[in-house]
């Protein structure tokens, strides 16, 4: 192992996404193991720079590497709704730019990779094949004492409440909204008492208004974007996590509601195979072609959906447990920290 005094993280991320959260976290491990963190990259004292997927300054990269520090590339999934969908030719554009910038540092100037998934690195190997650089899976972790099944919630007794929690929902990944939304109306045609949908994170005026005027029979509380510090509790406040997003590399959302004690209900892409244990929630067969965004069957989704809700005493626990096993921030910072002194 090599000493690791100084880590430069690019690009500096804030604000309440996934990506955001997961560099808090990991700074915050590193810096109470003695680390300085730092986001400029023309820091002479810098042992080596971890990417959060790329940045399109490549002379920064290759700057560095002249100067001897090494590179960490982190890796969650690629673009791919914008080549399955019309969508505006300035975010196709960029969509293609992002992954060729995302693969030519993962082929030409990373030392090593680090996946977010078993999922994310056979897409991308499968995609523009093996980078010939030492790999690494490490899931996403969460801190297990902020993100708890204690703590303050108003879960509803008289209704069951099904939750998304997507950082923004619009600009081609509608599907996930409206999944849920298929979801909830199947579940209200089944289940005892009313079904809510509550939908957390960013979703485009025009976009609510059409889910609206074609689902008037189902029940959407559109809670909008939340503080950070708020997750915990809207996740306790909840029956089951819908976790939307198709093919995703491993969603914050999902090992943060685990923490909570919230099961997980998903259809079996991307990654949601591998986080999500039977005790902890259910994914289910999508029925159809998912990479071409055709539609799912919505009956197994809602029958797991009822069997969740049917038995939150055994599936609560259950959720957390995995959380436990898997996904707390001093697993993954310690992980990391291996990473960036091999």
């Amino acid at each position: 192992m090599t000493e690791l005094k100084t880590l430069c993280i690019l690009p500096k991320i804030e604000g309440l996404g996934g990506p955001a959260s997961f560099q808090a976290r990991l700074a915050a491990g590193l810096r109470a193991r003695g680390v300085e963190v730092h986001h400029n990259p023309h820091r002479q004292d810098t042992d080596v720079i971890l990417l959060i997927g790329g940045i399109s300054r490549i002379d920064l990269l290759m700057a560095a590497r002249r100067r001897g520090v090494r590179i960490v590339q982190r890796l969650n999934g690629m673009n791919w709704i914008h080549k399955k969908k019309r969508v505006p030719l300035p975010l196709y554009l960029k969509s293609e730019w992002n992954n060729w910038v995302l693969s030519t540092i993962r082929k030409e100037l990373a030392d090593r990779i680090v996946y977010q998934s078993q999922f994310a690195r056979s897409w991308w190997q499968t995609t523009y094949g093996k980078s010939g650089k030492p790999g690494s899976v490490i899931y996403n972790g969460v801190d297990l004492q902020a993100y708890t099944p204690q703590g303050e919630h108003d879960r509803p007794q008289d209704h069951a409440r099904i939750l998304m929690v997507e950082g923004r929902l619009g600009g081609g990944a509608e599907s996930g909204l409206e999944n849920g939304v298929a979801l909830a109306r199947q579940l209200s045609a089944e289940w005892t008492a009313p079904v809510e949908l509550m939908v957390v994170g960013q979703v485009p005026p025009t976009l609510r208004q059409q889910v609206e005027r074609q689902s008037p029979d189902v029940w959407i509380n559109w809670v909008g974007v939340s503080r950070r510090e708020e997750v915990a509790r809207i996740d306790r406040s909840a029956h089951v996590l819908f976790s939307a997003d198709l093919n995703a590399a491993c969603p914050n959302s999902v090992i943060e509601a685990l923490a909570c004690g919230l099961p997980v209900v998903s259809y079996a892409t991307g990654s949601l195979p591998e986080l999500i244990s039977e005790d902890a929630g259910r994914v289910v067969p999508y029925g159809s072609n998912y990479w071409n965004l055709e539609l799912p069957q919505v009956g197994p989704l809602a029958a797991e959906a009822r069997a969740i809700l049917s038995d939150q005493e055994c599936f609560r626990p259950g959720a957390r447990a995995r959380a436990e096993h898997a996904f707390g921030v001093e697993r993954m910072v310690e992980q990391y920290y291996r990473v960036l002194t091999e």
